[in-house]
């Protein structure tokens, strides 16, 4: 089993920690099974369903999408052969994400999964989350101001990322297990997060590396949902990726602007102002990498 790592900021916890330098995509396996699906609520879904409704109300562009569910996380020890990362997951969704980990029960919930399942998450839905640490030829690490459009943090300093996709394996609103082999799960795990930062930065796959998994840090102002934080390097300059921003991608919409930052800042960057602007994912993912020795990556 994994622990939560201490961290110093209250917004974010990290439930593990891989292996100095990361881990490539064959060192992990997935595991996904309806055991690690979310519980049913206390009394039933119903208010899910009231909770999503009443958003729609007020935000009718909302979609929902079926997402992957972080069950648990397990590192083998080093020494041991075959993949180094083993993740449960199960399937949820967006709108019980709604319902859960941004319902205002969010915390009773929590108090209730650990009484009931000795598993505070067990009754949220908990969405796996991806983030890079991008960082360029020039050695600076990309963030992008989010949009005051975003349903998420907006306004606030995010790095590039987003979620892997279900039905990126399998089309249909109702993607189920046994059509999601574990392998090709890890392989949109990784891809997703090269995808995103496609979309998001404008920048073209051939100028990104294969992504490295630093580990897996959770968002304690949604209830703890999970985000795996990524390792990329970008062949371009701070300048070239920059321009490229600018151009324009499928996501533009989602920033207002980007920001360029020394990697070697990262060290020290909870002691900056822009330590406040950051969102807790983001955190996340400067936390995972400011632990990486120098030379690991």
């Amino acid at each position: 089993m994994s622990f939560p790592l201490q961290t110093m900021d209250p917004e974010v916890s990290l439930l593990l920690q891989c292996p100095p330098g990361g881990l490539p995509q064959e060192q992990v396996r997935v595991e996904l099974s309806p055991a690690y699906d979310r519980r049913p609520l206390p009394g039933g879904d119903n208010t899910i369903t009231a909770i999503w409704e009443s958003r729609l109300q007020t935000q009718p562009w909302l979609f929902n999408a079926p997402k992957f569910r972080l069950h648990s996380a397990t590192l083998a020890p080093t020494d041991s052969p075959g993949p180094q990362l083993l993740l449960r997951l199960g399937l949820t969704s967006y709108r019980d994400f709604l319902g859960t980990n941004w319902a205002s029960s969010a915390s009773w919930l929590r108090q209730q999964g650990a009484t009931d399942w000795d598993d505070k998450q067990a009754y949220l839905a908990d969405p796996l989350g991806v983030g890079a640490t991008l960082v360029t030829a020039d050695n600076f690490l990309v963030f992008l101001r989010r949009s005051w459009q975003v349903a998420e943090a907006p306004g606030l300093v995010d790095v590039p990322g987003g979620h892997p996709e279900p039905q990126a394996l399998c089309p249909g609103d109702s993607p189920q297990h046994r059509d999601l082999p574990g392998e090709l799960v890890v392989r949109e795990l990784f891809s997703s997060v090269l995808q995103e930062i496609c979309d998001e930065v404008n920048l073209p796959l051939l100028t990104l590396s294969h992504p490295l998994l630093l580990g897996i840090a959770r968002n304690e102002t949604s209830a703890g949902r999970a985000s795996a934080e990524f390792y990329v390097q970008c062949s371009l300059t701070s300048e070239a990726v920059r321009n490229y921003y600018l151009g324009g991608g499928p996501e533009a919409h989602e920033s207002t602007g980007i920001i360029f930052v020394e990697a070697q800042r990262m060290q020290r960057f909870q002691e900056t102002e822009m330590w406040a602007e950051l969102c807790p994912s983001a955190k996340g993912a400067i936390l995972l990498y400011s632990r990486v020795p120098g030379s690991a990556i």
